[in-house]
């Protein structure tokens, strides 16, 4: 009798953005000569830019699939996810309110062997709902999802905010150019963060560990810091005094109130808690493992010199 062939684990990472890329890498890195087995779904389009991602994508060896995520139904999706064992989301809430559910009910009905979601954020279970940000609250809901079955085995990474994030002038957090740094809630509450690159070496570090881990919470960080120990950090990286500013719980509260429609005022509010968006650095993945990673202060280094 021949021997059997071992069958192919075809993989999809659902979007090719920042943290896709930083997947797809990290993907690649553990195991070069899969790329074959690797495809990316990107939402078609005519644009410059998705060509040339498409066009980058291919070159390293990677199949595309394109679907618009905002269009296709529970039903049409799922007969597309059905062709793979893995499937790691890396698109966030911009395909809109009850994107992350549509795409986990299509995973659980075509039956995948291993689902990623995206949950490259906060602690949900701690966070829970009613947190300031209805994003969150569907990411609650897709946790209930998965634990209520037991055919698809599944991964959260909790990365905390990404590094970026954390020096979004939008955000709010630091202004560099101005030497200033704000609390969300109390200077003494905390926050995990973790660079892209680092989530997606790492997210592929934990999907090739052995024994398998299945149904897991799985923590990563970058860095854990309080708000004060951040404004230390800020002083000595800039070589002078940063000036210092408490957004209190009852202001964030009230400006989300003035604006309802402004989503970086309910991640603010959502922020400012003293659980559920950091843990120490000592307990995670990454620190347990050994794996090195970089911290706020030198992705921050980096940037700059990339810059100049």
């Amino acid at each position: 009798m021949p021997a059997m062939k071992t069958p192919v684990i075809e993989t999809l990472v659902i979007g090719a953005g920042e943290l896709g890329q930083a997947v797809i890498t990290g993907l690649l890195e553990q195991k070069p000569e899969c790329a074959r087995s690797i495809s990316v779904l990107l939402r078609p389009s005519s644009g410059s830019t998705r060509t040339d991602i498409a066009r980058q994508l291919k070159q390293k060896g990677l199949q595309i699939v394109y679907a618009d995520l905002a269009t296709e139904t529970v039903e049409d999706l799922s007969v597309l996810f059905a062709k793979f064992n893995t499937i790691i989301c890396c698109t966030g809430f911009v395909g809109g309110p009850g994107t992350q559910r549509k795409i986990t009910s299509a995973v659980l009905k075509a039956g995948v062997d291993c689902y990623v979601p995206w949950q490259f954020g906060v602690d949900y279970d701690v966070v829970g709902r009613g947190s300031g940000q209805p994003v969150f609250d569907e990411q609650s809901d897709v946790r209930d999802m998965l634990r209520g079955q037991s055919a698809t085995r599944w991964i959260i990474v909790s990365t905390g905010i990404f590094t970026s994030f954390l020096f979004e002038p939008a955000f709010g957090l630091v202004d560099l150019q101005g030497a200033k740094v704000r609390a969300l809630g109390s200077w003494d509450n905390r926050l995990t963060v973790t660079t892209s690159e680092d989530i997606g070496r790492l997210t592929a570090s934990i999907l090739a560990h052995k024994p398998p881990i299945q149904n897991e919470v799985v923590y990563v960080a970058g860095d854990t810091f309080s708000y004060a120990q951040l404004a230390g950090k800020m002083e000595h990286y800039l070589s002078r005094p940063v000036t210092r500013e408490l957004w209190e719980i009852d202001w964030l509260r009230a400006e989300v109130a003035a604006h309802p429609d402004d989503g970086i005022r309910k991640y603010r509010l959502a922020f400012a808690r003293d659980t559920g968006v950091a843990w120490d650095k000592v307990r995670t993945f990454n620190a347990l493992q050994g794996i090195e990673v970089t911290d706020a202060i030198a992705w921050l280094k980096h940037q700059q010199r990339h810059v100049a």
